[in-house]
């Protein structure tokens, strides 16, 4: 990423899930800044900058979005909807990071054009591994074009 800041939105409502992916990305230096968010609306409000995310400036778009499923508020397909809907924004990866394996989980995601659909893995090593090959390829490998 020519050495500027990474910066990765992670939307998580278990905070569980949500350290465990802050705590893998650190240990793999995937990411610069990772900005945790608990629910769907608030994500949106960051993206949108509405209300307390108003300065752009100091709320920039993000490198990559993880995004779980189901979340409270506003759900994750929606997020999804809303943001491959907007132009200023449909360039963003946004990887689905769920524990669903459900067809039509899948398939929903698909039609609102997520870029990856991943299901955590159960075990510790084996999210960890996840996390760091998707580090790697979204955020260091894959080319992009700059907004």
């Amino acid at each position: 990423m020519n050495g500027e800041p990474v910066l990765v939105m992670l939307v998580e409502d278990n905070v569980d899930h949500a350290e465990l992916v802050m705590r893998t990305l650190a240990e793999h230096r995937v990411a610069n800044h990772i900005r945790h968010f608990m629910d769907g609306q608030s994500a949106l409000d960051y993206l949108f900058h509405q209300g307390a995310y108003a300065d752009t400036a100091a709320n920039p778009p993000p490198h990559v979005i993880l995004l779980d499923l189901r979340l409270p508020r506003v759900d994750g397909l929606e997020v999804l909807k809303k943001i491959k809907d907007a132009d200023a924004l449909k360039h963003i990866p946004v990887v689905v990071l769920t524990t669903s394996e459900a067809e039509r989980d899948v398939a929903r995601a698909y039609d609102h054009h997520v870029n990856s659909y991943l299901v955590k893995p159960v075990g510790y090593e084996e999210f960890s591994e996840l996390m760091e090959d998707l580090g790697f390829y979204w955020l260091g490998w894959n080319t992009h074009p700059h907004a």
